[in-house]
């Protein structure tokens, strides 16, 4: 399959990470030509000086617009690109050497209209962004179907590290303004237009996340907001699951509750989750600090996920406004 390979990259505001991202494209084994295409997307610190480093060695095409959020500045540089298979990543990514040379293994092997990749913690990156990171991908918690192999028959790719054809993205349009949820939004759309979406584990990327303990809360809060709308969006997709992190937390007060008044054991098998939690982390990271913070992250994950879908899921389904009145810090205009 003749396959032409665009990178499509939005960036606010993050010359340095951009730097990092583009190192690592130059590293790449894939011995085709490739495309980049980086959007910025009304930044105010810019990124062209740092890109104009790469030009020698990357086919670089750059293009400055007012902001419009990842979303709309993905589907702006997609429909910019000349080639005919798009590879979306966020700039807080890096990428292993056989990255590229992956996706075209695997595409070739056999070949799906759109794919998603999972992600990982670079041996870099701090300890904070390790817990992070494993809160975000292990089995034990809500990334837990993100980037596992039990994902694949119906995987929803992310747009952190995300493929999608020429022809799928003309037939659907592309991205949504809302954020975040642009991606399952998306993913969603694509299997209505009758294409499929493919798990490739070995297309990775080192997802930095570039967040701390307050950015991670506003994140995963506005993770659990987005999902009644796209519930609401796309009724065919909503899951049982999605309830897991509220009713962990409503069920962990309860067991606060429970404890006080004499009865233990509820609180014991959230003890045992937590050692589970801990031995986890520490086999993946192999250090007791990470897997202390990873405790923590998941906690933090599970009460911002978890009440955000809460509260998002009354005044969706009982309010008469619109998604786009009642929460407006989750839709660009």
């Amino acid at each position: 399959m003749n396959l032409s390979f665009s990178f499509v990259i939005p960036v606010y505001n993050r010359p340095d990470e951009i730097r990092e991202l583009l190192d690592s494209i130059t590293l790449q084994t894939y011995d085709k030509p490739f495309e980049i295409v980086i959007v910025e997307d009304g930044s105010t610190l810019k990124s062209k000086d740092v890109i104009s480093e790469f030009s020698n060695r990357l086919h670089i095409s750059y293009f400055e617009k007012n902001n419009s959020g990842p979303g709309p500045s993905r589907n702006y540089g997609m429909e910019r690109a000349k080639g005919n298979y798009f590879v979306i990543l966020d700039s807080d990514c890096i990428l292993p050497r056989q990255y590229l040379t992956e996706v075209d293994k695997a595409l070739n092997d056999k070949y799906v209209a759109c794919f998603g990749g999972p992600d990982a913690a670079h041996e870099s990156f701090t300890a904070v962004q390790k817990a992070i990171n494993f809160s975000m991908t292990s089995l034990l918690t809500t990334g837990g179907i993100r980037g596992k192999k039990a994902a694949v028959g119906k995987f929803q790719p992310r747009s952190f590290n995300m493929g999608i054809s020429k022809e799928v993205f003309e037939k659907v349009g592309g991205f949504g303004k809302i954020h975040p949820g642009e991606d399952p939004d998306l993913t969603f759309r694509i299997w209505k237009a009758g294409f499929e979406t493919k798990l490739l584990p070995k297309a990775f990327v080192y997802h930095k996340r570039r967040i701390d303990w307050s950015k991670f809360y506003s994140q995963v809060n506005k993770f659990g907001m987005v999902r009644p709308i796209l519930n609401k969006w796309h009724p065919e997709t909503a899951k049982i699951t999605y309830w897991f992190p509220t009713v962990f937390c409503i069920a962990f007060l309860v067991s606060l509750v429970l404890y006080f008044l004499g009865i233990q054991l509820p609180l014991w098998f959230f003890g045992v989750y937590f050692v589970l939690i801990f031995v986890d982390s520490i086999v993946r990271n192999r250090s007791i600090s990470i897997a202390v913070l990873s405790i923590f992250a998941v906690v933090v994950q599970f009460i911002g996920y978890g009440f955000g879908f809460l509260k998002s899921t009354f005044l969706v389904n009982f309010s008469k406004r619109k998604a786009q009145d009642i929460f407006p810090n989750l839709f660009f205009k």
